[in-house]
């Protein structure tokens, strides 16, 4: 069996969950809303190829571009996630290696502030080498690690699992706003 299909075998597919009034969703992984019954490692996979496709398709100038005034622009996205994808890394990791590891929240706009020295095609080569090194990581796992847990200070108690599916909703929406961003600009392939 291959480890794509042992973590299929292994994949509870992520559904939204509700607090107890029945309004309000899990916190747990605040982008459930965009994996719900994917399977995450097919998303997260994509990812690095969706992000080289966005910035051929904008050019230099679309990179620049943003959504609304105040909002992240598309070379700025791509940071971010570079920059979550180093978060993501350690946070597997930690969570593989500790007993009830207590995860570290970061304030993104801080991280974000430095953005102005950083191009997209650096991002993304940053994104997509560290993407790759998660992957193999995901895909070696015996399936009891999915269900390793982990504390996070804002969301609760989660499993590796949960983490994984945060790293795919949260690529999703991103994804999203980019392809807003290309849409508004009407950008061709350049």
């Amino acid at each position: 069996m291959t480890n794509s299909k042992l973590y299929r075998r292994n994949y509870i597919p992520c559904l939204m969950s509700s607090s107890a009034d029945d309004t309000v969703p899990s916190m747990i992984n605040p982008y459930v809303e965009y994996v719900a019954g994917r399977e995450p490692l097919e998303i997260i996979a994509a990812t690095a190829g969706e992000l080289a496709s966005f910035i051929r398709t904008v050019g230099p100038e679309g990179l620049e571009q943003s959504l609304a005034p105040g909002k992240w622009s598309g070379r700025e996205i791509i940071c971010h996630l570079a920059d979550c994808e180093i978060v993501f890394a350690y946070r597997l990791r930690q969570t593989l290696a500790e007993g009830h590891h207590v995860i570290q929240p970061f304030d993104q706009d801080q991280w974000a502030a430095n953005y102005g020295v950083y191009d997209a095609p650096s991002a993304l080569a940053v994104f997509s080498s560290l993407r790759r090194w998660n992957i193999a990581l995901i895909e070696s796992l015996p399936s009891a690690a999915m269900s390793k847990k982990v504390m996070h200070p804002e969301r609760g108690e989660m499993t590796f699992r949960d983490v994984v599916e945060t790293m795919a909703g949260h690529d999703i929406n991103h994804l999203n706003q980019l392809k807003a961003i290309a849409e508004r600009i009407g950008g061709e392939e350049k």
